[in-house]
């Protein structure tokens, strides 16, 4: 059986409309009530600025519907999909897995990030399960996979706090 839970893009979308209401509201105000002309609006410097943000926004949304990231789970492998490339990791290879909280992020919730290590690599695969559609739906389908592999050390996995001087 085979789950696919799809990028979230609402931060996205929100940003964009978020600096392109600034904006309207900007030049709106700025146009009607100070300058008594709409025409010297788009001369003003901070104009400029919020709609770099706005375009920033736009073109960060696109980039990232067009990569259309996903993640699919099946019996035995977990699989990170883009349009451009796929990533397959087998169960087998899942040297340990841990399921909890990220010490850093300080956000709600108790399921929030996946960690598991694959044998013969260093580095960790981290999920962050907010970043998913179905984000419920993924911890059960993660913690259905955690029951199969060893279970990880609590701890940063990796995350070090460089200590003030």
């Amino acid at each position: 059986m085979e789950k696919v839970f799809k990028y979230k893009l609402d931060f996205y979308y929100q940003q964009a409309l978020i600096y392109l209401a600034t904006l309207v509201l900007y030049a709106g105000i700025k146009g009607s009530f100070i300058e008594d002309q709409f025409v010297f609006v788009f001369r003003d410097p901070i104009v400029y600025i919020i709609t770099l943000f706005v375009l920033v926004s736009v073109v960060v949304l696109a980039l990232n519907w067009i990569r259309d990231r996903k993640l699919i789970i099946t019996d035995d492998k977990i699989i990170f999909h883009n349009r451009y490339q796929e990533r397959a990791i087998s169960l087998g290879d899942i040297e340990w897995m841990h399921i909890g909280r990220e010490m850093l992020v300080q956000t709600a919730g108790r399921f929030q990030m996946v960690v598991f290590k694959i044998k013969g690599r260093r580095r960790l695969f981290r999920i962050r399960v907010g970043r998913y559609e179905r984000d419920r739906e993924l911890v059960v389908e993660m913690e259905r996979i955690a029951e199969r592999v060893p279970k990880g050390k609590r701890g940063r996995f990796g995350m070090r706090r460089r200590k003030s001087v």
